[in-house]
This record gives structure tokens, sequence and C-alpha cells, in this order.
């Protein structure tokens, strides 16, 4: 091969080691960023502020740099083949689409002396910004599905998000307890209530449904050794507790629906041992059994955590019993009103990414005296915003994320990665359910944790067997 040639290697979802791939010390290093961006994104307020997205696009960035440079030192640009990554890319070309001066406006002649011009989205500054962050989630999507090349790679990964879920519930919890106001004592939102590193606390909900379904993945799982349950129990626990004490009534949906999916999950998957067909009956309703009963038993402790640790009102409120104000949904049934009426108006290609906030405006019955942002449902949102054609995009991420982690799950030779898949899947579905009730997804810290969790849902490493004959030698 030509020395200025690089041979591009692409690999499927279902793909062998790759000794190559894990002695990079570049690739190395490209995965250590994507756990930093991780942990960053989220200690820093869930990055929705300008300069931490600057920081995730220098992250993003370096990473770019070191991934051609790895390829040009092995003659090799490895990247995965996942078709999951295709949905993403399709929203970023809308977007582009959407800031083409396609749009006449209707100003008087007198004005100007020849027809203005505008883009397709109403709000053009938003929606750049908007391509901006899924340029961002697509490399670290690309990198994820590349560099996570091994099973040692993805135990690292999965502690990592596990360890520091657990510690970001304790902070949060405490927190809580002990009345602290604002973010770190310093930060103080005004139109939401803190809760954590997160501007809002229905936002650090949504964080923890990912994480805690990892952590039960493993935790109901077949391959975590017993020494370690116990240290699964303790973090699935807190974490649900700091759930429950965001008073998040999307978040104890999404909770509930973790945990039940996890035990109707292992419920289904066959054992992994042969048995015995005389009491195949038995040990099967046992098993069963164990799941169910684990499953209520988790949901019990950490309620009863709660209300002893005195959130009894947080837990009401988020089970829907109390709340003060006259309008159940906070407003939201007005939100997705207008998101609706807005894609009623531009229902093809949308009113522009990220444009709603600025739309809004034009469609709001009320007195105008709060700036709404979000439509506080994200399947709504994209419709204002992309169209039928981005909700496309969206339904066929969704599909693709589930028909490639079933079949993950169906066909891994590896109980753990069946348990990884299983506990990440869970977490994806929690925040899916969750974005029917807000934008947890519209997070940056959020999205990039669920796109892990998306790469590790769908992603398996078939142990290649190595046949080796034994010494005739005595």
């Amino acid at each position: 091969m030509p020395a200025n040639k690089i041979k591009i290697k692409t690999f499927k979802p279902l793909k062998e080691n790759s000794e190559s791939e894990k002695k990079s010390l570049l690739s190395r290093i490209v995965f250590v960023l994507l756990c930093a961006m991780l942990v960053f994104s989220t200690v820093v307020f869930g990055a929705v502020d300008i300069w931490a997205l600057g920081a995730l696009s220098a992250f993003a960035g370096l990473i770019s740099i070191l991934w051609l440079a790895d390829a040009a030192l092995k003659k090799e640009f490895h990247f995965s083949a996942n078709k999951i990554q295709l949905p993403l890319f399709g929203l970023i070309l809308i977007g582009l689409i959407q800031l083409l001066p396609l749009r006449s406006l209707d100003i008087s002649s007198a004005l100007l002396d020849i027809p203005a011009a505008g883009s397709l989205s109403l709000s053009a500054y938003s929606t750049r910004f908007a391509i901006v962050q899924l340029i961002v989630y697509f490399v670290f999507l690309a990198a994820s599905l590349t560099f996570i090349n091994s099973p040692k790679r993805q135990k690292y990964i999965v502690l990592t998000i596990i360890i520091f879920g657990s510690l970001m519930a304790i902070y949060g919890i405490l927190q809580r307890l002990a009345n602290i106001e604002g973010i770190y004592g310093a930060r103080f939102p005004e139109q939401a209530v803190s809760f954590a590193s997160f501007v809002n606390g229905h936002h650090f909900a949504a964080f923890m449904e990912m994480t805690v379904g990892l952590t039960l993945g493993l935790l109901f799982g077949e391959a975590t050794k017993k020494d370690k349950r116990l240290l699964l129990v303790i973090a699935s626990i807190i974490m649900g507790m700091a759930i429950v004490f965001t008073s998040s009534r999307g978040g104890m949906i999404a909770l509930l629906s973790v945990i039940s999916f996890i035990v109707v999950a292992n419920l289904l998957k066959k054992p992994s041992t042969e048995i015995d067909s005389e009491s195949v009956g038995k040990r099967d309703f046992r098993r069963k059994f164990t799941f169910v009963a684990c499953g209520l038993a988790l949901i019990v402790s950490l309620f009863g955590a709660v209300i002893f640790l005195g959130g009894d009102e947080s837990l009401m409120r988020g089970v829907g019993l109390q709340n003060n104000q006259d309008d159940l949904s906070n407003g939201r049934i007005h939100f997705w009103q207008v998101a609706w009426r807005i894609f009623l108006d531009y229902p093809i290609l949308g009113s522009g990414l990220d444009s709603f906030g600025t739309v809004f405006t034009r469609y709001d019955t009320w007195n105008g005296y709060y700036r709404v942002e979000q439509a506080h449902n994200d399947y709504l949102q994209i419709l204002a915003d992309a169209g039928v054609v981005g909700f496309a995009c969206v339904a066929a991420f969704i599909y693709l994320l589930f028909k490639q982690s079933f079949e993950v799950i169906t066909k891994a030779n590896d109980s753990f990665q069946q348990n990884v898949a299983v506990g990440a899947l869970a977490g994806c579905l929690g925040i899916l359910i969750h974005s029917f009730f807000d934008f947890p997804l519209r997070i940056p810290s959020n999205a990039l944790f669920f796109l892990t969790l998306a790469a590790l849902a769908t992603t398996s490493f078939n142990k290649t067997k190595i046949h080796r004959r034994r010494s005739s030698q005595v």
C-alpha cells in the first residue's frame, strides 16, 4: 500500500476483538477524553451555558484530531458502521437546509429596493447553535462506537458511570436535606428549582434514570458476583432516592418504567445453565418470583428511605398527590398546544431547529410575562422545530436503538455484555419516557450520557475462540 494512502476500516455492532485497536496510545487518550466529557458536562451545570458548550466543542475537536492522527500512524481509519449514527447526521442536514435563504420576507418596498430573503428557519441564530451541538454529539457518538472497542474499556466506562452517578446522587440528597440554596452555593436559578449540579431538578432526575438503569442491569444480571451485588443495591437505592427527592413526576414514572423493564427483560431471558427437565418448572418459577420480589423490594426500600429521611413531601408531589398550583400540568398543556400549532403551519421541515423559544411568542395567548424556551415535550418540539422529516429521524434512531439492542441481548456470547445492554437500554427507555413530559435530552450532559448508553446497548464484542494444542510432554 502506498505510504500516502490510509485504509478505511469499518466494523459492525457485533464485532470481534481487535488487539491492534486496544494498544494504541492515542486511542486510549480518546477514550479518556470521552469519559472526561461525561463528567465535565455534568459538573458544570449540565453544560447549558455557552462557555460550557464551547468547552465541549473543544473536546470534540481534540478527539477528532487525535482520531485522525491515530489513523495516520496506523494507516487505517477505524470507524463504526453502526447505522444508529445516520439519524443524528440527518438532523444536522435538516439544520443546514433550514439555514438556506429560501424564505421570502413580506417587507414593504418603501423600506427596501429589493425583496428581502431569509432562511427557512425563523431563528437562524438558534438553528446555527443547534447544529454546533449536533455536530458535537455526532463526533461523540461516532468516537464512542469506535473507541469503546473492547470488553475492558466497556467495563471501565460502565464503572465510571455507576460511581459518578452514585456520587452525584449522594451530593444531591445531602444538598436537599441540608437545605443548601443554589448550585454549589454560588449559582441561584430564578425560575427553576436546582438539584445537585443541575439548574432544573427534573433534568437531574433524567440523569439519574440513565445511571440507575445501567446499575440495575448489572444488579439483576447473572454476570455480577455476589460480593458486589450489595454495592449495586446501595447505589440503586441512593439513585432512586435522588429521583424521588427531585419531586419530578416524570422522573417517578420513568423510574418505575426502568425497574419494570429490567424485571421483564430478565423474566423473558432464558437461564444460562442447563436445568433438569423434571425440576425446570419449579426452578423457573422461583427464578421469576425472585426477580419480581426484588423489583418490588427495591421500590419499597427507596420509598421507605425517602420517608425516613423526611422527604415525604417530595414523594407526595412526585406521585401527583400534592400540588400547589391549579394547573397540574404546570402550563405544559398550553406549551404543547402551541407546539402543535407551529407544526401545523410548518409541517415538512419545521420552523427551525431550536427556534421554539422565538416562534412561541407569535402563538402565545398568555400575557407573555414568562419567556418559554422549550415545549416541555421533546417529541412535540421536534415536530415544531424540524417537521415530519426531523421526527422521522428521531423515530429512526429509537427504532435502531431497540432493534440493535435486542440483537446484542439475544446474540452476545458474554453475559456481562448482555447485562450492560439490558441496563443501558433501560436507562435510554427511562429518559425517552421522561421526554414526553419535559426536555431532558436538550440538556447537553444528558444527551452525552444518552448517546453513551446507546453505544453500550448496541455494541457487543464477541470473543474469538483460540484453540491451543496441549503439549504431549509429561
